[in-house]
């Protein structure tokens, strides 16, 4: 016979094993998961009025070394070096948000590719004020690479005007003048 302590007891470790599941299954995305980088990127560039754009991916060393492959870093790294002292570099306009002047409203993650070693995700992001653009325009695409066990950005690809873009092949043309 069950005594009602051992009953209580039983109860009460089934609601925390159902409780701990739940949260378990409820648990935000690993912070080394691209759509969690990815989305943590463009929840940061829309906050307050969402003109603080995405360039704090790509303002210093540290914070190419945080999101950015070893080898895009290097190449960026490369192309600073061959850019004449004065001029702005290859990349002269911040590639999250595709703009000039960030606007981020709103901005839909979607991961296209997963695999093992590499994954694309695409963000497709809405302004307050910007004008509408062409839709090719709104789509900025992230290719990731799983580099020392984390999940590095290794290009960033977009289109300007309905003309594509890659920040890997903007550095490597800058390398060629």
């Amino acid at each position: 016979m069950v005594s009602r302590r051992q009953l209580i007891f039983t109860a009460t470790a089934g609601l925390f094993a159902n409780v701990s599941a739940r949260r378990a299954l409820a648990a935000p995305p690993a912070a080394s998961d691209p759509v969690a980088i990815v989305t943590a990127i463009y929840t940061r560039a829309a906050k307050g009025k969402g003109d603080g754009g995405g360039a704090f991916v790509i303002e210093n060393k540290a914070a190419k070394a945080k999101y950015l492959s070893k080898s895009l870093v290097e190449l960026w790294a490369k192309a600073d070096a061959h850019t004449p002292k004065g001029d702005v570099g290859p990349v002269d306009f911040d590639p999250v948000t595709n703009s000039q002047e960030p606007d981020v409203k709103s901005f839909k993650v979607v991961a296209t590719s997963l695999e093992a070693e590499k994954a694309v995700i695409a963000v497709t992001i809405a302004g307050r004020n910007t004008p509408t653009r062409k839709p090719a325009d709104q789509t900025v695409r992230y290719d990731f690479v799983r580099d020392a066990g984390d999940w590095k950005i290794d290009d960033i690809k977009g289109s300007s005007d309905g003309e594509p873009w890659s920040i890997r092949d903007m550095l490597t043309g800058s390398l060629k003048n």
